[in-house]
């Protein structure tokens, strides 16, 4: 890996990450308008309408839904790209010990798998293939809590990176368990609270892991950075 890209992936991830945050507040402000439960509603609304929902080729209104699905696709894509390319990128932190190596191997590779899914959450929409695309978004989150799970093994077994960024993954991962489990086991959408739950701690977590990730590019960037002094430094 050529020194210009070794110093600035993790960038990208970074970049990525902010994009992210911002096309899906645009995708927002562009949605037409209705809900599951009532098509007359104006506009998005934070606790009864889906994030998925941006991507709707028509809105529950009935309207045509192009800006903010553009978006929101743009969006996801984004964020996909950035899980995978982090997640890949972070096992050169990880290769004095044979466990820490395995576990972020095994870890990059479910980080890529579920960076692929949160590509495909935008690219299939929620009302023409409602059901595969539940199925993206459950496996979006399974690999991504396997992902972080693993890599916040990598960081203990290892020493040579700060376990502050392990406890940043072992606080995320427990809320992406709780989650999931919601997801699985939570109340229905059928009812006006049950809908609230899901869609309250869908926002929830989907923004929770784009700030930890974002988070956790910034400790990888500065660690490059210190990785890059060490030389120049024993050198000195």
């Amino acid at each position: 890996m050529s020194a210009f890209w070794h110093q600035h992936l993790f960038t990208l991830v970074i970049i990525a990450s902010l994009l992210f945050i911002a096309l899906t507040l645009m995708s927002i402000l562009f949605y037409p308008g209705g809900t599951v439960n009532d098509p007359t509603t104006a506009g998005y609304s934070f606790s009864k309408n889906f994030f998925s929902e941006l991507g709707l080729a028509r809105s529950h209104a009935g309207q045509p839904n192009t800006i903010s699905r553009v978006l929101f696709t743009f969006a996801t894509t984004l964020a996909g790209l950035g899980l995978a390319l982090f997640f890949v990128c972070f096992t050169q932190f990880f290769v004095r010990r044979p466990s820490e190596r395995i576990a972020s191997i095994i870890g990059a590779c479910f980080g890529l798998i579920s960076g692929v899914c949160f590509i495909g959450v935008g690219a299939v929409t929620m009302d023409l293939h409602r059901h595969v695309h539940h199925e993206i978004v459950l496996w979006a989150f399974r690999t991504f809590l396997v992902a972080v799970a693993l890599n916040a093994v990598a960081i203990f077994r290892g020493r040579d990176y700060s376990r502050v960024f392990g406890w940043v993954f072992v606080t995320f991962g427990v809320l992406l368990t709780a989650y999931v489990l919601l997801l699985i086991v939570g109340p229905e959408t059928s009812t006006p609270e049950g809908l609230s739950i899901q869609v309250v701690g869908q926002k929830v977590i989907v923004y929770a892991s784009i700030v930890t990730i974002l988070t956790e590019a910034v400790g990888a960037k500065r660690a490059n950075r210190r990785q890059a002094k060490g030389p120049a430094a024993a050198l000195a």
